[in-house]
């Protein structure tokens, strides 16, 4: 089950839309020669922050900025989805890039 960006409880706002700019055709990664354990998803939202810091070399900032969303959103997202690429590189799984954005 994804967990995906929502607020908590009852009370608070809700979550601001996260801009992405970039679609990945790209689906899944599948690790040689067989994979260990369920799948990890990678929601559309991680690897957009994880394309604008690390290949674009933007600061979280400007992510935020092109994204729409606060600098602790981006760190957030960050976060998670570096956690998950290095889960699925160690653990020998499959790393696979959901379709949809999670419901809010």
């Amino acid at each position: 089950m994804m967990r995906g960006r929502r607020r908590r409880g009852r009370q608070g706002r809700m979550p601001r839309p996260v801009i992405i700019n970039h679609i990945s055709i790209i689906k899944s990664f599948k690790p040689e020669p067989r994979e260990f354990g369920d799948p990890i998803f990678l929601e559309p939202a991680e690897l957009e922050v994880l394309r604008l810091i690390d290949l674009e070399n933007l600061s979280q900032e400007e992510a935020g900025v092109k994204m729409g969303v606060s600098r602790g959103t981006i760190w957030r997202l960050q976060k998670r989805g570096r956690a998950k690429v290095v889960m699925a590189l160690v653990e020998g799984r499959r790393l696979v890039i959901s379709d949809h954005m999670p419901v809010v």
